[in-house]
């Protein structure tokens, strides 16, 4: 995936595009991660804010909506293109400031780009 579109949803997608996905369930190719707590879109880097629950004792993290591989609205649920280890993996989220640093985005983008190409999980 190029670096550029981590940050924009897939054109296959839809009308994903200003929709509000909050509480929306997400899931991974092996699993629930947790669901959308808060969309944000800081210097042309949209990403969702992922509420774990207990999966990752409470923790939040930051989704780059790059990896949105489908999105059901009558289920209220999104796939991403990763795995629960993956995301796990992904630079740790500790305060909100960070969906506004550019730096931190950066690093993220750059952890999401490095992981080995997925087919889609949609269907």
């Amino acid at each position: 995936m190029p670096i550029d579109s981590i940050w924009s949803y897939a054109p296959d997608l839809g009308p994903v595009e200003g929709r509000d996905l909050t509480g929306y369930t997400v899931v991974a190719r092996d699993g629930t991660i947790g669901h959308v707590d808060r969309q944000a879109d800081h210097h042309g880097m949209r990403h969702l804010v992922v509420d774990t629950g207990v999966w990752v004792f409470g923790r939040s993290l930051l989704v780059p909506v790059g990896l949105v591989a489908s999105v059901e609205a009558g289920e209220r649920r999104l796939t991403v293109s990763c795995t629960r280890a993956e995301v796990k993996a992904a630079p740790r989220f500790r305060t909100d400031s960070e969906t506004m640093d550019p730096a931190y985005l950066t690093a993220v983008g750059d952890y999401y780009h490095r992981l080995p190409p997925r087919e889609s999980t949609a269907g």
